[in-house]
Protein backbone atom coordinates (compact mmCIF):
# COMPACT_ATOMS: atom_id res chain seq x y z
CA UNK A 1 0.00 0.00 0.00
CA UNK A 2 1.88 3.28 -1.29
CA UNK A 3 0.04 6.91 0.31
CA UNK A 4 -0.04 9.62 -2.33
CA UNK A 5 -0.15 12.96 -0.84
CA UNK A 6 -1.29 15.24 -3.65
CA UNK A 7 -3.32 17.94 -4.33
CA UNK A 8 -3.51 18.05 -8.01
CA UNK A 9 -6.60 15.57 -8.78
CA UNK A 10 -5.50 14.57 -12.18
CA UNK A 11 -1.67 13.82 -11.32
CA UNK A 12 -3.33 11.91 -8.35
CA UNK A 13 -4.54 9.78 -10.37
CA UNK A 14 -2.28 9.12 -12.94
CA UNK A 15 0.13 8.07 -10.03
CA UNK A 16 -2.34 5.74 -8.66
CA UNK A 17 -3.22 4.29 -12.02
CA UNK A 18 0.70 3.63 -12.67
CA UNK A 19 0.74 2.25 -9.09
CA UNK A 20 -2.19 -0.16 -9.70
CA UNK A 21 -0.80 -1.46 -12.70
CA UNK A 22 2.47 -2.56 -11.18
CA UNK A 23 0.41 -4.25 -8.30
CA UNK A 24 0.39 -1.61 -5.50
CA UNK A 25 -2.75 -0.64 -3.60
CA UNK A 26 -2.83 3.33 -3.55
CA UNK A 27 -4.37 5.43 -1.17
CA UNK A 28 -5.22 9.40 -1.70
CA UNK A 29 -4.82 12.03 0.10
CA UNK A 30 -5.40 15.57 -0.97
CA UNK A 31 -3.62 17.34 1.38
CA UNK A 32 -2.18 16.97 5.05
CA UNK A 33 -5.13 16.58 6.46
CA UNK A 34 -6.30 13.05 7.43
CA UNK A 35 -2.58 11.50 6.64
CA UNK A 36 -1.13 11.08 9.90
CA UNK A 37 -4.37 10.05 11.51
CA UNK A 38 -4.74 6.84 9.31
CA UNK A 39 -1.28 6.32 10.23
CA UNK A 40 -2.56 4.48 13.43
CA UNK A 41 -4.68 1.71 11.92
CA UNK A 42 -2.96 1.25 8.44
CA UNK A 43 0.37 0.65 7.67
CA UNK A 44 1.92 1.90 4.36
CA UNK A 45 5.00 0.82 3.02
CA UNK A 46 5.72 4.26 1.32
CA UNK A 47 4.68 7.87 1.01
CA UNK A 48 4.62 10.29 -2.01
CA UNK A 49 4.52 13.56 -1.02
CA UNK A 50 3.75 16.74 -2.84
CA UNK A 51 5.35 19.78 -0.78
CA UNK A 52 3.05 22.87 -1.73
CA UNK A 53 -0.39 21.57 -0.45
CA UNK A 54 -3.42 23.32 -0.28
CA UNK A 55 -3.77 22.88 3.34
CA UNK A 56 -0.47 23.06 4.72
CA UNK A 57 3.26 21.81 3.59
CA UNK A 58 4.76 18.64 2.65
CA UNK A 59 8.14 19.30 4.48
CA UNK A 60 6.17 19.62 7.97
CA UNK A 61 4.24 16.40 6.95
CA UNK A 62 7.47 14.53 6.30
CA UNK A 63 8.47 15.58 10.16
CA UNK A 64 5.28 14.50 11.59
CA UNK A 65 5.66 11.06 9.52
CA UNK A 66 9.41 10.48 10.68
CA UNK A 67 8.45 11.39 14.13
CA UNK A 68 5.42 8.42 14.43
CA UNK A 69 7.77 5.94 12.16
CA UNK A 70 10.91 6.55 11.18
CA UNK A 71 11.56 3.13 8.87
CA UNK A 72 8.56 5.07 7.31
CA UNK A 73 10.59 5.72 4.05
CA UNK A 74 9.34 8.34 1.37
CA UNK A 75 9.66 10.24 -1.20
CA UNK A 76 9.04 14.18 -2.23
CA UNK A 77 7.05 14.81 -5.68
CA UNK A 78 7.08 18.37 -6.40
CA UNK A 79 7.08 21.60 -8.38
CA UNK A 80 9.59 23.34 -6.31
CA UNK A 81 12.99 22.68 -7.97
CA UNK A 82 15.88 24.50 -6.12
CA UNK A 83 18.81 22.88 -4.89
CA UNK A 84 18.19 24.38 -1.10
CA UNK A 85 14.51 22.72 -1.67
CA UNK A 86 16.51 19.18 -2.86
CA UNK A 87 18.52 19.41 0.61
CA UNK A 88 15.73 20.13 3.19
CA UNK A 89 13.76 17.04 1.28
CA UNK A 90 16.97 14.79 1.63
CA UNK A 91 18.39 15.97 4.96
CA UNK A 92 14.22 15.18 5.88
CA UNK A 93 15.27 12.06 5.53
CA UNK A 94 13.64 11.77 2.30
CA UNK A 95 14.95 8.50 -0.03
CA UNK A 96 13.99 10.53 -3.10
CA UNK A 97 13.57 14.27 -4.55
CA UNK A 98 11.24 14.08 -7.98
CA UNK A 99 10.87 17.43 -9.73
CA UNK A 100 7.27 17.99 -12.19
CA UNK A 101 6.84 17.33 -14.71
CA UNK A 102 7.70 13.99 -14.30
CA UNK A 103 7.53 10.18 -16.15
CA UNK A 104 4.75 7.97 -14.50
CA UNK A 105 7.01 4.89 -15.17
CA UNK A 106 9.93 6.02 -14.01
CA UNK A 107 8.13 7.10 -10.76
CA UNK A 108 7.14 3.54 -10.39
CA UNK A 109 10.72 2.28 -11.01
CA UNK A 110 11.84 4.55 -8.17
CA UNK A 111 9.27 3.61 -5.77
CA UNK A 112 10.31 -0.22 -6.13
CA UNK A 113 14.39 0.17 -6.13
CA UNK A 114 13.57 2.07 -2.53
CA UNK A 115 11.16 -0.85 -1.38
CA UNK A 116 13.65 -3.11 -2.66
CA UNK A 117 16.70 -1.85 -0.60
CA UNK A 118 14.48 -0.89 2.64
CA UNK A 119 12.79 -4.24 2.69
CA UNK A 120 15.56 -6.37 1.18
CA UNK A 121 15.83 -9.21 3.87
CA UNK A 122 18.49 -12.01 4.60
CA UNK A 123 20.52 -13.11 7.80
CA UNK A 124 23.96 -11.42 7.91
CA UNK A 125 26.59 -14.39 8.43
CA UNK A 126 27.91 -12.12 11.43
CA UNK A 127 24.91 -10.01 13.31
CA UNK A 128 27.24 -7.79 14.65
CA UNK A 129 30.29 -5.87 13.95
CA UNK A 130 32.39 -3.58 16.01
CA UNK A 131 35.07 -1.34 14.24
CA UNK A 132 37.63 1.09 16.30
CA UNK A 133 39.81 4.39 15.35
CA UNK A 134 41.70 6.79 17.22
CA UNK A 135 39.93 5.55 20.40
CA UNK A 136 36.32 5.12 19.25
CA UNK A 137 33.93 2.30 18.80
CA UNK A 138 31.13 2.04 15.83
CA UNK A 139 29.04 -1.07 16.29
CA UNK A 140 26.63 -2.04 13.55
CA UNK A 141 23.96 -4.66 14.19
CA UNK A 142 22.01 -5.85 11.09
CA UNK A 143 19.37 -7.76 12.70
CA UNK A 144 18.24 -4.82 14.63
CA UNK A 145 19.11 -2.26 12.29
CA UNK A 146 21.38 -1.01 15.18
CA UNK A 147 24.36 1.43 15.19
CA UNK A 148 26.22 2.31 18.23
CA UNK A 149 29.26 4.77 18.50
CA UNK A 150 30.93 5.13 21.24
CA UNK A 151 28.11 2.34 22.48
CA UNK A 152 25.41 5.47 22.11
CA UNK A 153 22.93 4.36 19.74
CA UNK A 154 22.85 6.51 16.65
CA UNK A 155 19.30 7.59 14.48
CA UNK A 156 19.92 6.81 10.90
CA UNK A 157 17.67 6.82 8.11
CA UNK A 158 16.96 3.53 5.95
CA UNK A 159 19.11 4.97 3.24
CA UNK A 160 21.56 6.55 5.79
CA UNK A 161 22.04 2.85 6.73
CA UNK A 162 21.85 0.89 3.89
CA UNK A 163 25.00 3.49 2.90
CA UNK A 164 27.03 2.94 6.07
CA UNK A 165 26.44 -0.98 6.14
CA UNK A 166 27.26 -1.23 2.38
CA UNK A 167 30.68 0.59 2.70
CA UNK A 168 31.40 -1.11 5.80
CA UNK A 169 30.98 -4.70 4.49
CA UNK A 170 33.29 -3.63 1.76
CA UNK A 171 35.67 -2.04 3.81
CA UNK A 172 38.40 -1.05 2.63
CA UNK A 173 37.83 -1.23 -0.86
CA UNK A 174 36.88 2.07 -2.58
CA UNK A 175 33.42 2.14 -3.56
CA UNK A 176 32.29 4.29 -6.55
CA UNK A 177 30.18 6.70 -6.61
CA UNK A 178 28.04 4.78 -9.93
CA UNK A 179 28.24 1.79 -7.58
CA UNK A 180 26.78 3.32 -4.62
CA UNK A 181 24.10 4.76 -6.66
CA UNK A 182 23.55 0.80 -8.00
CA UNK A 183 23.79 -0.93 -4.88
CA UNK A 184 21.93 1.58 -2.12
CA UNK A 185 19.80 3.38 -4.53
CA UNK A 186 18.66 1.55 -6.80
CA UNK A 187 19.17 3.52 -10.19
CA UNK A 188 20.90 6.73 -11.41
CA UNK A 189 19.21 9.73 -12.00
CA UNK A 190 20.43 13.44 -13.10
CA UNK A 191 21.64 15.26 -10.08
CA UNK A 192 23.10 11.27 -8.35
CA UNK A 193 25.91 13.37 -6.95
CA UNK A 194 24.31 15.96 -5.11
CA UNK A 195 22.14 13.32 -3.82
CA UNK A 196 25.20 11.14 -2.64
CA UNK A 197 27.04 13.82 -0.95
CA UNK A 198 23.92 15.18 0.95
CA UNK A 199 23.34 11.82 2.40
CA UNK A 200 26.91 11.38 2.90
CA UNK A 201 27.24 15.00 4.84
CA UNK A 202 24.24 13.96 7.09
CA UNK A 203 25.72 10.52 7.81
CA UNK A 204 28.91 12.11 8.76
CA UNK A 205 27.73 14.94 10.80
CA UNK A 206 25.39 11.62 12.70
CA UNK A 207 28.87 9.84 13.48
CA UNK A 208 30.31 12.34 15.17
CA UNK A 209 34.04 13.93 14.65
CA UNK A 210 35.57 10.57 13.49
CA UNK A 211 36.20 10.11 9.74
CA UNK A 212 35.41 6.78 9.16
CA UNK A 213 33.99 7.64 5.83
CA UNK A 214 36.58 8.98 3.51
CA UNK A 215 36.41 10.61 -0.24
CA UNK A 216 38.05 10.20 -2.46
CA UNK A 217 37.26 13.06 -5.17
CA UNK A 218 35.95 12.29 -8.17
CA UNK A 219 35.67 8.83 -7.22
CA UNK A 220 34.19 7.36 -4.25
CA UNK A 221 34.05 6.52 -1.03
CA UNK A 222 35.61 4.08 1.42
CA UNK A 223 35.17 3.17 5.12
CA UNK A 224 37.94 3.17 7.69
CA UNK A 225 38.71 1.61 10.75
CA UNK A 226 39.91 -1.77 12.22
CA UNK A 227 37.76 -4.32 12.43
CA UNK A 228 37.57 -6.05 16.03
CA UNK A 229 38.08 -9.34 16.34
CA UNK A 230 34.79 -11.10 18.00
Amino acid sequence: MIYVVEDNPSIRQIIKAYLELADFAAIEFEGVHGVVESLAFKHPRLCILDVMLGDGNGFELAKQIHHLDPSLPFLFLTARESESDRITGLELGGEDYIVKPFSPKELVLRVQAILRRVEQSGEPKQSSLTWEKEGHTLTLDEKKHEVLVDTQPVSLTALEWKLLSYLASNAPLLIKRERLLGQCLGYTHDGSDRTINTHMKNLRSKLGETEWIQTVRGFGYSFSGTKREQ
